[in-house]
């Protein structure tokens, strides 16, 4: 346990816990702030880990909640799964194993991978685990050309790096719009040093050989559940989004007409990354509109 921080007058902790998942898979989550309070579940995008909503989770806990950010199985510190289950319905009966152990009614934010998980978590599964929904750049419907640049990244490299650096290089060369950062040490968050010596990505790398969520059946899933989506939404897109466009949301609003909507300015897909506290402000200007 970390000492973290200053949440309403008292020491805010950061703890790294386990969680078990469906079929037993290890779930490991990052968690903020005061234990009694109301909890948010973020839920990272593919190929990313649990620290990229770092920023966010501690300026929420900092408000009050009580923020999980969790490894989705394959991903970061959590398990694999032998058998490559990684479907969407795999994804959601995990979040589904994880807000039974909370036994509390969650908010729920997840950035594409994550936020297909949510949508398919509330359009599917028990209404009285999850008070609101945020969706970060992620509609059922998406841009074929703008994941294919994702998948071709998640793919680029399968023989590892050299160094830290080469994969920071690698980072750099996808992320066209962000300046390389002088410091790449974070990095080692998002990478395995193998006996070889050599450094590879954290995921398991059968989460790309089998059926990926964001492909065209998954969608027609996804769809019907958001149609059925009944508690408050915010949608959140990067307004410089290759993954999600402005048809995509229209079509979105018509599945929840009740949802809410952000366009981020200067931020791509991944939304909390290139602006976290714009994102951040606007998901706590929902929460506070929906719960006071």
């Amino acid at each position: 346990m970390e000492w973290n921080g200053i949440c309403r007058g008292r020491l805010m902790t950061m703890e790294t816990i386990e969680y078990v998942g469906s079929g037993g898979v290890t779930l490991m989550a990052d968690v903020r702030g005061d234990p009694d309070a109301n909890p948010i579940l973020f839920m990272h995008g593919g190929g990313q880990t649990r620290h990229s909503w770092g920023g966010a989770a501690e300026l929420l806990a900092e408000r009050g909640w009580q923020t999980i950010s969790i490894d989705l199985r394959g991903h970061g510190d959590s398990g694999w799964s032998e058998e490559g289950d990684y479907e969407a319905e795999h994804f959601a009966a995990d979040i589904n194993a994880v807000l039974a152990t909370l036994g509390r009614k969650a908010v729920l934010v997840g950035a594409s991978l994550g936020g297909r998980t949510a949508t398919f978590v509330v359009g599917n599964g028990v209404p009285d685990l999850c008070r609101a929904l945020v969706l970060v750049d992620i509609t059922p419907k998406i841009e074929t050309k703008g994941v294919e640049r994702i998948l071709a990244f998640m793919n680029k490299h399968p023989d590892g790096f050299e160094t830290v650096e080469d994969a920071a290089d690698a980072v750099a060369e996808y992320r066209e719009h962000r300046s390389r950062p002088k410091d790449v040490s974070g990095l080692k968050k998002n990478l395995r040093l193998r006996e070889n010596g050599r450094w590879y990505w954290h995921w398991d790398p059968k989460f790309l050989e089998r059926r990926h969520p964001h492909e065209e059946a998954a969608s027609e899933a996804i769809s019907a559940a958001a149609s059925r989506i009944s508690i408050p939404t915010l949608l959140v897109r990067g307004g410089s989004s290759d993954v999600v466009s402005l048809a995509n949301v229209e079509d979105f609003m018509r599945l929840v007409p009740h949802a809410e909507f952000v366009d981020v300015a200067e931020a791509g897909h991944m939304v909390a990354g290139d602006r976290n506290d714009a994102f951040a402000g606007g998901v706590i200007t929902f929460l506070e509109k929906t719960f006071g």
